[in-house]
């Protein structure tokens, strides 16, 4: 990977009781994140592919870490989603460059399918911004008790010439949902959207 990356962080969320009311089993989700150096912080460039293919490699590597911390298959991964945030110095494109045309395949590849777009945010920040990292249920983006979120947020970064980039994947959706549509079990999963 030709990445500068200056550290990865792993999370993991587990929501015992919502509402007042046990959570039996208790609902999980991860985030895996890497803060990298941004090798266009204040420059233009046309050509943006080094960094798509960083997206690439952290594809890969962030969903691997993320999945592991839920100690669980990738195949029983439920709902994804990914973000990034650029420095000062950066572009909103460099956050593009990274996430969608490449980071998809490998992220796909460690969860052994993934029919839905995988939700994505980006913005600008400085020190310690919070990432929304938006999330679906990776077969079926009409699951409306996968749409969720993760806040992420690392307190150091992104400095001015870095980026911050973020995955999330869950093992449920949300706890108790009950706001109706298609269900987990009703899926068909081939146009990733039912």
């Amino acid at each position: 990977m030709s990445a500068e990356i200056r550290r990865i962080i792993t999370i993991v969320e587990e929501t015992l009781i919502e509402g007042g009311r046990p959570v039996d089993p208790p609902t999980r989700r991860a985030a895996a994140v890497a803060v990298i150096r941004n090798p266009y912080a204040g420059t233009y460039v046309e050509d943006l592919s080094m960094l798509s293919d960083i997206g690439e490699a952290l594809g890969d590597v962030l969903p691997k870490r993320a999945v592991a911390a839920l100690g669980i298959p990738g195949d029983r991964i439920e709902s994804f989603g990914k973000a990034a945030a650029v420095g000062a110095d950066g572009e909103l494109e460099h956050a593009a460059a990274i996430l969608h045309p490449k980071l998809g395949a490998p992220f796909r590849g460690v969860l052994g399918k993934g029919a839905a777009l995988i939700p994505s945010s980006k913005k600008r920040g400085g020190l310690g911004v919070p990432l929304d990292i938006p999330l679906g249920h990776k077969d079926a983006a009409r699951v409306r008790s996968h749409f969720d979120g993760m806040e992420v947020r690392i307190p150091d970064a992104p400095r001015a010439d870095e980026i911050v980039v973020a995955i999330a994947v869950t093992d449920s959706g949300r706890p108790h949902p009950r706001v109706g549509g298609l269900t987990k079990d009703k899926i068909i999963g081939k146009d990733g959207v039912s």
